[in-house]
């Protein structure tokens, strides 16, 4: 990896594959989501390589952060390390769907999903019900609704919109680096600070 783009993207000079690298989201944008999480602890699901998880350590009181692969989380640890916020996270392995894995983020008051959206080609429709996400975006945010009301949820730019319809009451917030939509961030409950869409450009 170019650690030069590293450093642009996240901050430092962080351990990243091309996978987690394409999967991380900028710092600039982590950033900026994080800030919600302030003083909370908070549920993170799909770890990758931690750049995100660091940017919630940094202002969050504790991060509890699960991840399926195993690979990942070593990258992620060592990720952690180097930003010296190790202490500050619990690293799970597992299904973010697992009820009995979920059962050990006990205490969270939040939480943050950011589900890998599962590019397969050109054609590609990106879809939130029923989700090609993984986990699938729609049976994730349920999932962790039912342990807390305070989410922030990652989705691609792409999704239609009338797919939200039915969802609890929530920010659309839409995130553009220069002209270009990068992502969408739902935020529930008290993480909400809009009933109307709200953007951040870049």
């Amino acid at each position: 990896m170019d650690r030069s783009a590293i450093r642009a993207k996240f901050g430092d000079d962080y351990v990243a594959t091309e996978r987690t690298f394409t999967l991380g989201i900028d710092i600039r944008f982590a950033s900026r989501i994080a800030e919600r999480f302030r003083d909370r602890t908070v549920l993170e699901t799909c770890t990758g390589g931690g750049f995100t998880t660091i940017a919630l350590a940094r202002v969050a009181a504790h991060v509890v952060t699960v991840e399926v692969d195993p690979a990942h989380q070593l990258q992620a640890r060592a990720n952690l390390a180097r930003a010296g916020l190790e202490k500050k996270v619990t690293f799970l392995v597992g299904d973010a769907l697992d009820a009995g894995l979920l059962d050990e983020a006990a205490g969270i008051d939040s939480a943050f999903l950011d589900p890998d959206w599962a590019r397969t080609g050109p054609n590609h429709v990106y879809r939130f019900r029923p989700s090609n996400m993984r986990p699938p975006a729609d049976s994730l945010l349920e999932t962790v609704l039912a342990k807390t009301p305070d989410v922030a949820l990652i989705l691609p730019p792409q999704i239609d919109f009338r797919e939200l319809e039915g969802l609890p009451p929530h920010e659309l917030q839409r995130m553009f680096f220069g002209g270009s939509h990068e992502l969408c961030c739902l935020y529930f409950g008290a993480l909400a600070r809009s009933s109307t869409p709200t953007e951040v450009r870049l």
